[in-house]
């Protein structure tokens, strides 16, 4: 098996602004980087992330959680309250970049379902999508999110631009006694039974004054987070 590198990158609890921002940075930055990034990181407080494309009225009338974040990717709106939420970023030269957004969609969940499963939690791939409350994300299912005793409990939204693949994605464990630590292992167990090397990844000065600009000029405006 041929081994890739990749880097590892947990930036722990981040600003909701913030957040969003070093995933922006860090898709910008693939054509220097030339690594896929597998990041984690968690919120300072509770709040929601919203799709790209989503109006902002009819979001704000849905969640009760604040801030109301609008995501650089799709998808519906995502709650930050007690999820653990991971990116997996990709340089435009990665084959991850080539995938069909169903492909790539597919395969971040089977490498999310096979960590649960390494820790013995029964989880399955949704075979088809099942639409409950539209804008919502873990209200029903997409096809290939995953599943547990019959619940959504992994959802993720993606975007593609000439500098690379961004996915971003939430886990809502809904069972107890499972410490996010041993999950993220498992991620990495996974990743290294597929040929991946891991190189822990700290941002330099350009990546992370590149965040902090993303988050206090776009991410953290009332007029961006408002635009639709």
């Amino acid at each position: 098996m041929q081994t890739e590198c990749w880097y590892w990158l947990n930036s722990g609890r981040c600003a909701s602004a913030f957040n969003m921002a070093l995933d922006e940075a860090l898709l910008e930055a693939m054509p220097r980087l030339c690594r896929p990034v597998l990041r984690f990181y968690g919120w300072e407080e509770p709040a929601a992330s919203f799709g790209y494309f989503q109006k902002y009225a009819e979001v704000e009338k849905a969640t009760p959680l604040r801030p109301l974040i609008r995501r650089p990717t799709g998808g519906g709106i995502v709650p930050h309250d007690h999820d653990w939420t991971y990116s997996a970023i990709f340089p435009p030269s990665h084959e991850w970049y080539f995938l069909r957004a169903t492909a790539s969609y597919s395969r971040i969940h089977e490498w999310i379902l096979g960590a649960f499963r390494q820790l013995s939690i029964q989880v399955a791939l949704a075979p088809t999508a099942l639409k409950l409350a539209p804008g919502q994300c873990f209200a029903g299912c997409e096809k290939s999110d995953v599943m547990w005793n019959g619940r959504k409990i992994a959802g993720a939204a993606q975007r593609r631009r000439t500098d690379g693949l961004l996915i971003q994605g939430s886990v809502q464990p809904p069972f107890t006694g499972l410490e996010r630590s041993r999950w993220e292992q498992a991620m990495s167990h996974i990743g290294q039974g597929q040929g991946i090397r891991w190189l822990t990844f700290t941002p330099g000065e350009e990546l992370q004054c590149r965040a902090e600009s993303l988050a206090r000029e776009k991410y953290s405006r009332t007029d961006y987070n408002r635009r639709r």
